[in-house]
């Protein structure tokens, strides 16, 4: 495993400096977005909505839509100047009953490891909190984000679960809870016989994610029909863009011409320029210098070539 954050869990007068990791992954099969016609991969670009320029990673700020419509740009050495201590550091804040905390709460699950200087006082606030039968509240920023978190004791290990802020809990606004509704006794006592019957001790190995076996069963099937092919190798389109825009702008220097091709190639590839400049040049100069110096190429061999008959005829006769 790789951590994705390191610090200091600040148990009063005490620091314990530990690795987070993240405590659970995905087992999910992952599929790519192909073309369906001939199984090339569909790519995404990030492209501004104002010149159409691609944009690299580095280049991209987050912003903020102020209410009259204006932005506000952050950039990471803004968000990086935050004064939050929480960035590197876990503040217990109070210890509570776990039962006390809905599970709605709960958000993402990580594993607190001890740095090798750390272990002893680890273990004292491990110990400290299954004596005590209690969950530790605390408060940590994960990439630029600050949460609630429990820290708690599984098997051994600190866990700490980062949970939502009460503003981001949405209070259920259904139609029926206003509602009167009567439940028969011998209906409830009949739901009520149905738990107590299927009541038992949670196992989570004892489940099965069947989706994920149905899906990796059909894939197998389709490669054992020999339903598979290869995938195709993907060109690069930024490469052709280029060759069309060069091929556009020789087109266009040749039709402003009058169909000669350019006479000195290092004056083609202008790619920051727009294609129609280099025509409407063209255009103004055609009718006073290219087509005189056309006729006039054509002129000479034609008074040459009378000379040349009358010569080689004196020589027969």
């Amino acid at each position: 495993m790789r951590s994705i954050w390191r610090g200091a869990v600040s148990f009063g007068l005490v620091s314990i400096g530990v690795k987070l990791y993240s405590a659970t992954e995905d087992h999910d099969i992952k599929f790519h977005q192909v073309h369906r016609t001939d199984g090339g991969r569909v790519k995404y670009k990030r492209v501004c909505s104002v010149d159409g320029a691609e944009i690299e990673y580095g280049d991209i700020a987050k912003g903020y839509e102020l209410p009259d419509g204006q932005l506000v740009v952050l950039t990471d050495a803004d968000l990086d100047e935050l004064p939050l201590s929480t960035r590197r550091e876990i503040e217990v804040l109070q210890f509570v009953d776990q039962a006390q905390i809905d599970p709605v709460h709960f958000e993402k699950t990580y594993y607190l490891e001890p740095d090798p200087s750390a272990v002893r006082p680890y273990v004292l606030l491990r110990t400290a909190l299954e004596n005590a039968g209690q969950v530790a509240i605390t408060k940590i920023a994960i990439r630029q984000r600050e949460s609630l978190a429990a820290l708690r004791v599984l098997d051994g290990v600190l866990v700490l679960h980062t949970m939502r802020w009460p503003d981001e809990i949405r209070t259920p606004d259904f139609g029926f809870l206003d509602e009167d509704v009567e439940v028969r006794p011998q209906e409830l006592t009949m739901a009520e016989s149905l738990i107590s019957t299927m009541a038992g001790d949670f196992d989570a190995a004892a489940f099965t994610d069947d989706y994920r076996e149905a899906m990796a069963a059909l894939l197998e099937a389709k490669q054992s029909g020999g339903e598979v092919r290869e995938a195709p190798e993907a060109t690069d389109d930024d490469g052709a863009a280029v060759v069309d825009l060069m091929s556009a702008l020789r087109r266009s220097v040749e039709r402003a011409r009058g169909g000669d091709a350019p006479a000195e190639p290092a004056a083609e590839p202008v790619a920051d320029e727009a294609p129609a400049a280099p025509a409407r040049k063209a255009t103004k100069r055609a009718p006073a210098q290219e087509p005189a110096a056309d006729a006039d190429d054509a002129a000479a061999p034609a008074k040459k070539a009378p000379a040349k008959r009358a010569s080689r005829s004196q020589k027969s006769a």
